[in-house]
């Protein structure tokens, strides 16, 4: 017991120290995996993602999100939801007839996550995202959108079925290691957040 706020002070600077000074604004993402999650979800896993310190939401090894601690419950809500898509293969349509789907397309994944976070009461299209909300970046959530794609950060992470940007080259809903070009994009955002 004596040797454990060391080893918390430790854990707390490190998980710090991760996250980049970028991360702070909605286009940068810090990367830090928790011990406890290694292992890669099975295709469409429901996983609950721990909260971490720091400003931005981290990318773990087992490809999740994790939220971090000082951010709205809206936003915690959001990261859970989106992280049930993560393995899902990409869907032309999918999410939109129906909200639990075998797979997703782009809106669909913005539109999984803000509906997980109760912003949102059906799936909208990417063409209906350009008039949703409140126009620029939000401090918590920003859509990007044009009539033919729509992404979405979320604390500073983004949220993409497009493998732009990401040397992983992977399709289909994923956490992206960092922010593509938005030009040519509208950016909106949830009114408050």
């Amino acid at each position: 017991m004596r040797g454990l706020p060391v080893f918390i002070t430790s854990v707390l600077a490190l998980a710090v120290a991760a996250t980049p000074a970028a991360a702070q604004s909605t286009g940068g993402a810090g990367f830090a995996a928790p011990a406890a999650k290694k292992s890669a979800p099975a295709k469409g896993a429901q996983a609950e993602a721990p909260a971490l310190p720091g400003p931005a939401a981290t990318i773990g090894e087992d490809g999740l999100a994790y939220a971090p601690l000082e951010a709205p419950a809206q936003v915690h809500a959001a990261i859970a939801a989106a992280n049930k898509l993560i393995g899902k293969p990409y869907k032309y349509g999918g999410g939109h007839a129906k909200v639990e789907d075998s797979g997703y397309d782009c809106s669909g994944t913005v539109s999984y996550a803000l509906i997980g976070a109760d912003l949102l009461d059906e799936p909208l299209d990417s063409s209906s995202f350009m008039k949703w909300g409140e126009s620029g970046p939000g401090t918590w959530f920003t859509i990007y959108t044009n009539p033919g794609h729509a992404f979405i950060v979320i604390a500073g992470l983004r949220l993409d079925t497009s493998a732009a940007g990401d040397p992983s080259g992977l399709k289909g809903p994923r956490w992206r290691p960092n922010l593509r070009s938005t030009r040519g994009f509208k950016a909106r955002h949830v009114e408050g957040l």
